[in-house]
Order: C-alpha cells, then structure tokens, then sequence
C-alpha cells in the first residue's frame, strides 16, 4: 500500500518548453492557481519566472539549487534560458489538476466559458495545441501588465465557481485529513500511546515514463496515491 505523500502535497518533474515566444524568450504558459500554492526546486539549466501580483510585475532567477515559491494569485510564467528543469511541489495534491489554474487568455476569451474550453483543451497535434495555447496565454499576461488585474480576477472566479464544491472535497480528504492525522498521533503521545510507531512504512514512487504537455513544459506528474484524488486524465 503507498502512503500519501507528506502533508498531501503534489510532486511532479518539469522540462520548461524552449519554444520562444512572440517577446523573445522561451518557456510556458502564464496562469493563476485560485486557492494553492507553488513551489520550484531548480534542477538544472537557468531561467526565471515572471510574476504579475497587485504589486507589480517581477522577474525572480531560477538558478540549479533555487527554491522558490509564490501564493495563490500570483500570475506566473516560466522563462527557460536554457535547459530549466525543476521539481513542482504544488499544495493540496490532485486539486491542481482539477481546474484550479486560469490562464490569461484575452479577456473575450475569459469572458465566455465555451471558448476558454475550447481555447484551454489540447486535441489534435498536441505540441501545436500546447504551443497555441501558450501563445494565446501570453498575449493576455502581455495585456494584463498594463492593467486590468482586478477583471481578470473576476473572471477567474467565474469560471471556477462550478469547481469549489469538489475542491473542498478533494481538501478535506487529502492536506486537511493529513493535518488532522498529526492532531490525533500528537494526542495518542501525550497520553503515552505508542501504538503507531510500531507501523512505519515506506513507500516508493517511480518516475513517470510517459511525460504530458503540461501548462509550462513537459511535465512528469507523480501520481497522487489517494485513489479519491487521482487527477483526470486530461491534464491542463
């Protein structure tokens, strides 16, 4: 039997596409993540990741050995200089994959759900669809750094609102029952219970052999061992 991961987190490996842009530079598809958090462990090649918060845009170097994380509502977008690699821990195991990112389509876009399907969805040719998409991303995150946060926002919870419900399921059985499970060992401690130490396990993950066009790469997605949270199929 696997074990969940610590803490109900994803973990996935990510080769950031080369594909240059229309600015210029190479790398992935800018979007937002409504209620989870994101952390990058660099493992090779350099980049950076641009942000877009209420503060104002920035560019933070990826550099082997960098780790780097960023809220919920932070817009980003992977820049690959040159071979960046890294390790995704995402918050909340198997929600991600669920819906909870946006990406920056223009705003007629965003503004009709049908559309952002259609425009978000790979068929076909799926390197060309990624490709696409990406570029159909960055033109918005273009547009939103000279305004328009707040709109985008909105939209972004439009979108989304159908989802929440099977978000907070997909919460309380994996983070929070994690947390929860600390509680209960904690409180069998203190009342001298040692019961639980005589069940440690180990458990083994081995990587992906067949990576996904993922939001900002090739991406090799570990998978979530709590069979309520396996992600579908159809990995945005």
């Amino acid at each position: 039997m696997v074990t969940p991961l610590p803490g109900g987190v994803g973990i996935s490996g990510l080769t950031v596409y080369d594909w240059e842009a229309a600015d210029g530079l190479c790398g992935g598809t800018p979007h937002m993540h409504l209620v989870c958090s994101e952390a990058y462990v660099v493992t090779g090649g350099t980049g950076s990741v641009q942000t877009l918060t209420a503060s104002g845009f920035a560019d933070t170097p990826l550099r082997p050995g960098d780790v780097v994380w960023f809220t919920p509502g932070t817009i980003h977008r992977l820049v690959n200089d040159g071979g960046l690699r890294l390790v995704v821990l995402m918050q909340n195991g198997g929600l991600p994959e669920a819906g909870d990112a946006v990406f920056t389509f223009p705003a007629p876009v965003l503004a009709d759900p049908h559309a952002y399907q259609a425009a978000a969805t790979l068929t076909g040719d799926r390197a060309s669809a990624a490709r696409r998409r990406r570029d159909l991303a960055l033109d918005g995150f273009l547009d939103l750094r000279d305004g328009g946060l707040r709109q985008f926002h909105s939209a972004a919870h439009r979108l989304k609102s159908g989802l929440l419900d099977d978000w907070r399921t997909r919460w309380r059985a994996g983070p929070l029952a994690a947390a929860e499970e600390t509680g209960r060992l904690l409180d069998r401690l203190k009342a001298g219970d040692l019961s639980h130490l005589g069940h440690g396990a180990v458990s083994r993950l081995e990587r992906p052999r067949h990576p996904v066009f993922g939001m900002c790469g090739l991406l090799d997605p570990y998978p979530v061992p709590d069979p309520h949270l396996r992600p579908p199929k159809e990995l945005l």
